[in-house]
């Protein structure tokens, strides 16, 4: 861990957020410790999954936090056979297929360093891709609602959705999430010291 004079652990910050609440798909503290997985060079930030809409506001509200840069999405997938990056999403509701916006965009595009990902879940040894497709679920809307309210500059944070497929095992599911994290973390920049 890096830390400044201040105790302040100085990693970038990737919220991790696996937002289906009845099916939680992977464990972030992975022994006795009760420590939480990190990725290489950044410090994983944990956001338990809740109702949809508020779900959006505590994200939104820790890509504010200060030296969060990365987020990544976790679900299952209801058409993939193996791991698959979603790449846009469309401003709909969930499972409604309403537009969340009369006036606004129809359609975001992940930031997330998606030919990285699929790269890295490739030489874990996992099958993996990348699609356009969005899925009518939670994970889409989620993707959407935190892409359109991105500020419009070159530092807006990397957001990503990871798709791991339904009948995966835990060991997949664990090994898919580190290699995808791990990507996006490598594209992190190292936070200054306060001044």
């Amino acid at each position: 861990m890096v830390e400044d004079p201040t105790g302040r652990d100085r990693r970038p910050g990737i919220v991790i957020c696996a937002y289906d609440a009845e099916d939680p798909v992977w464990d972030f503290v992975e022994d006795l410790s009760g420590r939480l997985w990190d990725p290489p060079g950044a410090r994983t930030v944990a956001v338990p999954a809740e109702e949809p809409n508020a779900l959006a506001r505590a994200l939104t509200e820790r890509l504010r936090d200060w030296g969060c840069q990365a987020m990544l999405l976790v679900g299952r997938s209801t058409r993939a056979p193996g791991f698959r990056v979603q790449m846009r999403a469309e401003g709909r509701t969930p499972g409604e297929g309403k537009r969340l916006s009369d006036t606004g965009p129809s359609i975001a595009r992940s930031t997330a360093p998606v030919a990285d990902m699929v790269r890295a879940l490739q030489e874990a040894g996992l099958k993996a891709d990348a699609s356009s497709e969005a899925e009518d679920d939670v994970g889409s809307y989620l993707l959407f609602r935190l892409l359109s309210e991105l500020p419009d500059n070159p530092d807006a944070p990397a957001i990503g959705l990871l798709r791991t497929p339904g009948p995966a095992d835990e060991a997949a599911i664990s090994k898919g999430v580190k290699a995808a994290a791990s990507a996006m973390a490598r594209r992190l920049t190292p936070l200054s010291r306060p001044a």
